[in-house]
């Protein structure tokens, strides 16, 4: 009896290590899928004024307010990861998640889904990092104007974890408590899906903010 005890919590362990050496192994990393090849558009649809260009293998914003969204697929339970930089210390742009629908306008991303902030100026609830006028960013970890940053936006769920430079910026839940709306262009109050489309803003002519990674990674 205690040899087959024994033999069957050897088995386990066995079975246990494999599984171990499997979800550590190089070949059963999670998949990163790059949504920005350096050279184009491809992929993206742009609605609203302004545009995106490509200048020196970047994406650079010109112009706005705009959206330009990526069109291919819904992205859900991922890390959304964005390296960007500003030309300016009150540079202004966005991330916009879970968009249910693709946008018809610019602004369809502010009101149904969330825009996760990039503003080194803004105050907490419209600085980088925060879901723009919904959760606030905890933290200041913009780098000055020129050098990059790196945005790590994780949907977990109805979960959204902000990183910004290696340090969590964001928490928020769906369903959570958020500040009453004040303004017209504040993001309507309500639920959000667990699975949208993500865009980026390109918000006026006087904001330059340039992109030089867009990448998925599935949680």
């Amino acid at each position: 009896m205690e040899h087959i005890r024994a033999h069957k919590f050897s088995r386990r362990l066995l079975v246990a290590a494999f599984a171990l050496v499997v979800t550590l192994a190089p070949g059963y990393a999670a998949e990163t899928k790059q949504l920005f090849d350096g050279k184009s558009l491809d992929g993206w649809k742009h609605v609203g004024p302004g545009e995106f260009v490509i200048e020196d293998g970047l994406m650079k914003t010109t112009g706005g307010m705009g959206l330009m969204f990526y069109e291919r697929e819904k992205i859900a339970d991922s890390t959304v990861k964005i390296v960007f930089k500003t030309a300016a210390g009150r540079a202004n742009s966005g991330v916009v998640i879970r968009m249910p629908e693709p946008p018809p306008d610019p602004w369809y991303g502010v009101h149904n889904g969330y825009e996760v902030q990039i503003d080194a100026g803004g105050d907490e609830w419209h600085r980088t990092g925060a879901i723009y006028s919904i959760s606030r960013a905890t933290k200041e970890t913009q780098k000055p104007a020129g050098e990059w940053n790196t945005l790590e936006i994780s949907l977990k769920g109805a979960k959204t974890i902000v990183s910004l430079n290696g340090e969590v910026v964001n928490e928020y839940t769906e369903g959570q408590s958020v500040p009453k709306r004040k303004l017209w262009y504040e993001p309507v109050r309500g639920p959000r899906p667990d699975s949208g489309y993500i865009g980026l803003q390109n918000h006026d002519g006087k904001s330059i903010v340039y992109f030089k990674e867009i990448s998925v990674t599935k949680n």
